[in-house]
């Protein structure tokens, strides 16, 4: 169907596993993972503390007048793409941007390894945003967190800049995690609580063979 062979299909599909998007699951082959509360949780913890440094080290280099006005722009492009998306826009529109803010707060911050570091767990992240972002409520908010945090990195203040971010992540972790818990009380597929991984539904997931 691919026109393809079966070497490349395998190899993407080890990539795959090890970045633990699908599992083996016995005779059924491979299957796409739960999206697991606990973990989430885990990620958001890493996330957090990272989230904070970029912040932290972007206002200090704004202080120190190492961010040049390209850079800066860049970060306010982000943010303005989007404080514009619509009430009606797609729930994966409000991902990327969400994901394009934050990477340019990376930028910023003049630290590789924060972008590197988050970036690998990016599709993780990104399936499990959605349980917050579907909530038109909820964007205003997000988006008013970006603005509050971007304006104490570009005031230069690194204390203020570290608690927004921190404030920020902790909350999105928490409200995720809640969410994600209470889809998989409602539909085990393809949510899980996380509070016992191996007791997943069976059909969590369709396999790949």
């Amino acid at each position: 169907m691919l026109g393809v062979s079966r070497q490349p299909v395998s190899h993407a599909l080890q990539l795959l596993k090890q970045q633990k998007l699908v599992e083996e699951s016995g005779r059924r082959g491979l299957t796409v993972c739960t999206v697991d509360a606990a973990s989430i949780r885990e990620l958001y913890q890493v996330r957090t503390a990272l989230d904070a440094l970029a912040a932290r080290l972007a206002a200090e280099r704004i202080a120190e007048r190492m961010i040049d006005m390209p850079q800066r722009r860049a970060a306010q492009r982000a943010l303005s793409a989007g404080l514009s998306l619509g009430p009606n826009a797609p729930v994966s529109a409000f991902i990327q941007a969400d994901v394009a803010f934050h990477t340019a707060l990376y930028r910023l911050s003049g630290n590789r390894a924060i972008e590197d570091t988050v970036a690998a767990q990016w599709p993780h992240l990104k399936r499990s945003m959605g349980a917050v972002l579907n909530d038109a409520e909820q964007r205003p908010l997000v988006w008013a967190e970006h603005k509050e945090i971007l304006r104490l990195v570009l005031a230069g203040d690194p204390v203020g800049a570290e608690y927004a971010a921190r404030r920020h992540t902790d909350r999105a972790g928490a409200e995720t995690a809640r969410r994600i818990s209470r889809l998989a009380e409602v539909n085990p597929s393809p949510f899980s609580s996380g509070e016992d991984r191996d007791a997943a539904h069976p059909a969590a997931a369709p396999a790949v063979r």
